[in-house]
């Protein structure tokens, strides 16, 4: 079936107001670009995308001198980049064979792919049963530009709205951005893909006015998370083949009941996506409480690491032509590793104080010495009764993509990070 391709710009006013998948109205400007496509053509609208990632890409948008704004120039200068509308990149290729997947089904699906990352609290957590105290809602794990407004922290954040405009089939893909650990597998910024389903009223009308368990009882509810599931089970066929998979059954504020996919590959048990049933809050909240359907939301960067056999995230972002030469639109090629520079170990050791937050440590080391910073793994961690306080020893794996790291430059990277350390989140380095 037909795939409407909008691509949608919207330039949130930032002088106003201006939990995912993975364990309020605004002033804007909208430009749309619809079109007609067929299973076999590349599903991007590039002129209105081209528009998108030149306004995007502007690191002024995302800093300022707000007090709770906690966006560091390294996260802004990812922003806009659109890894995902490009069509010979990993990332590119897997967002356009879920979606040629979709055109295939008796549904009419919606693209949005071009949606402005900053978002309101409103709509990236309110919107969603995101209760104000989850620890997703922590500036730890956040990136906060204004009080009320953030880089979206899952595409999820845009659902209510295209909920609310009428859409009843579409798929939503874009770049979100957390404060994480460091290591091969996790990096602040990352791609997700979001699609939601509505059933026709019809189909829904002996669940006429059913709510909490009388609804997710209900023969309607079960259908529901039946056609979610075989969905879901063939796109997963479709992108690595006929394979062994489980469900397991799981939880996320906006949906009820809630599952977990995991599937066969290799022989070995992968989780590949989150989903559920819309919760029937989050539907009133968008003015659709008189219809029902599910969600879903997977990571692009996990699907293209296990398929096109990428061991490194960071390699996403590179501009290497080593990688990029690698690949080409529509088809999935494993990666071959081009080199291997040797790594610098160095350990930081310090006392923490109360209130000390992981994620604000490894922030300031991504702030300090970019993507040179591969790893950096917890390695001890004491109490000293006496004295009460409690140690963390840290080990930091450097590693750059491109070039051999010299001892001298790591040195001077890690005395900066000690200094920093010490200054800004008041640890007493050891």
């Amino acid at each position: 079936m037909k795939i409407s391709t909008t691509a949608t710009l919207s330039i949130l006013a930032l002088a106003t107001t201006c939990q995912s998948w993975s364990t309020p109205h605004t002033t804007a400007i909208r430009t749309r670009s619809s079109s007609v496509v067929s299973r076999s053509t590349a599903l991007f609208s590039a002129a209105v995308e081209e528009s998108a990632e030149a306004t995007y890409a502007d690191p002024s948008r995302y800093l300022s001198d707000h007090p709770n704004n906690n966006v560091p120039p390294h996260i802004a200068a990812l922003v806009g980049k659109g890894l995902h509308t490009k069509p010979d990149h990993p990332i590119g290729i897997i967002r356009t064979k879920i979606q040629e997947y979709f055109a295939s089904l008796p549904q009419d699906y919606t693209i949005y792919d071009a949606e402005d990352p900053i978002v309101t609290t409103q709509q990236c957590f309110d919107a969603l049963r995101i209760n104000p105290d989850h620890p997703g809602r922590s500036p730890s794990d956040t990136y906060y530009i204004s009080d009320t407004t953030l880089l979206r922290t899952h595409t999820s954040a845009h659902q209510s709205e295209h909920l609310r405009s009428g859409a009843d089939c579409f798929l939503c893909a874009g770049d979100v951005y957390r404060r994480d650990e460091i290591d091969s597998s996790h990096y602040p910024a990352f791609h997700q893909l979001e699609g939601v389903r509505l059933f026709p009223q019809e189909e829904m009308k002996g669940a006429d006015g059913l709510l909490g368990k009388d609804w997710t009882s209900s023969p309607e509810c079960k259908a529901i998370g039946e056609d979610l599931k075989s969905t879901l089970e063939g796109l997963m066929d479709t992108l690595f083949g006929e394979t062994e998979k489980r469900w397991s059954e799981d939880y996320f504020p906006f949906t009820t009941p809630s599952y977990e996919l995991e599937i066969m590959y290799q022989g070995e048990w992968l989780e590949v996506l989150g989903c559920g049933v819309v919760h029937e809050e989050v539907l009133d909240m968008a003015d659709r409480g008189d219809r029902r359907g599910w969600a879903f939301g997977l990571g692009l960067e996990r699907l293209c690491m296990i398929l096109f056999s990428i061991p490194d995230i960071r390699l996403f972002w590179t501009e290497d032509e080593r990688f990029h030469s690698q690949f080409k639109e529509g088809s999935i090629t494993k990666f071959n590793s081009y080199s291997k520079y040797p790594p610098v170990f160095k350990d930081i050791a310090f006392w923490i104080p109360e209130g000390f937050v992981e994620n604000d440590f490894f922030e300031m080391a991504r702030g300090i010495a970019g993507d040179i910073v591969e790893r950096m793994e917890l390695i001890d961690e004491f109490t000293n009764p006496k004295k009460g306080k409690t140690s963390k020893c840290y080990r930091i794996t450097y590693r750059s993509m491109d070039r051999s790291l010299t001892n001298e430059e790591v040195d001077a990277l890690q005395d900066e990070l000690r200094d920093s350390a010490g200054e800004d989140l008041g640890v007493e380095v050891r």
